[in-house]
């Protein structure tokens, strides 16, 4: 793959997206412009939090007219750099585009833990949560209404990275690589976006009693000895919350087995997409997903995985009297 000239990078809020693409540009020897910081420049200038602005550029479009100018000039310009910025995808066109995410809880405690300013703090873990979660869908909102675009979706970037276990070192070699062509070419070429996801928040869609060679002990040495960069991407969907597995569960066991944080997996379906037989990635996720396939697997590799809203409220009944869910 032929290194694109700049990478511009979005993510949740505490993904870690900052501290990443800063040392992403001194290793590149790439200039870097951080549109958040310009926010959060415009938000004390008017004495407000972060999401005050928000709320107010909902209405004001002047406040996303005059950075959205600045993003345009700089993807005209033709400057190779590193762009931290919710919408910097929606501007380039030839840069790898990054999206970072990570576990809701995880990026409130790093958001509450780092100093904070007049323009962002928060009093508890529950607070940051909420308001980080409130951000993050008006921002989204006003992407919908203004642009046309959802951020959401996955398919508007190159490389989708979970920061929730990794380093940070971890994942700066790993975008690099990406961006190298030295990690993923395939997926990047012919059909991004390529996930690098912790197989620990990984959901099966088979029972562990109908999988063979989980512990093959040969197979799990291979994949250890390897590591995760050199393993054959896993086949994902994705519901909008949840990441399952629709082929590969035994790679994925395996990099539980071998301490991985990050896979590399390919997106077979997002949200409304189909996976098989007409089933959408959020149908299918219901349909497989049970509580004994998610007890056994996290019994069976040391982990803990929230059980889904669905299996809570006894989704399985429900698919069940549905001829068009197998039960």
């Amino acid at each position: 793959m032929t290194v694109r000239q700049s990478i511009v990078f979005n993510g949740d809020l505490g993904s870690g997206k900052s501290t990443v693409s800063v040392e992403i540009a001194k290793r590149l020897g790439l200039r870097r412009v951080s549109v958040g910081d310009l926010y959060r420049q415009m938000a004390q200038e008017r004495q407000m939090t972060a999401l005050q602005l928000n709320l107010h550029a909902e209405l004001d479009q002047a406040v996303d007219g005059y950075v959205d100018q600045l993003q345009r000039d700089i993807a005209a310009s033709g400057e190779s750099l590193v762009m931290d910025s919710r919408l910097a995808w929606h501007f380039f066109t030839d840069a790898l585009k990054v999206h970072m995410i990570t576990e809701p809880g995880e990026a409130a405690r790093r958001v509450l833990a780092r100093p904070s300013g007049p323009a962002e703090s928060y009093t508890s873990l529950e607070e940051a949560k909420a308001k980080l979660r409130e951000r993050s869908e008006s921002e989204r909102n006003r992407f919908l209404v203004r642009y046309k675009v959802d951020k959401a979706r996955l398919r508007n970037y190159d490389l989708v990275c979970d920061t929730t276990r990794a380093t940070a070192d971890e994942v700066i070699e790993h975008i690099v690589a990406a961006y190298e062509g030295d990690l993923g070419a395939d997926v990047l070429r012919d059909s991004p976006p390529l996930l690098l996801l912790d197989p620990g928040r990984i959901y099966p869609t088979e029972d562990i009693t109908t999988l063979r060679g989980l512990w093959d002990s040969e197979f799990v040495d291979g994949v250890a000895g390897a590591g995760d960069e050199a393993l054959e991407p896993l086949r994902i969907g994705y519901t909008g919350e949840h990441f399952f597995v629709v082929d590969g569960h035994r790679r994925l066991s395996a990099a539980l087995q071998s301490g991985f944080r990050l896979v590399p997996a390919q997106l077979v379906a997002e949200v409304d997409e189909p996976v098989v037989g007409g089933m959408s990635a959020v149908e299918y996720f219901a349909a497989q997903v049970r509580p004994g396939t998610v007890y056994d697997w996290e019994a069976a590799h040391g982990i803990e995985l929230p059980m889904p809203e669905h299996a809570l409220l006894g989704g399985d009944a429900v698919l069940a009297g549905d001829p068009g869910h197998p039960a």
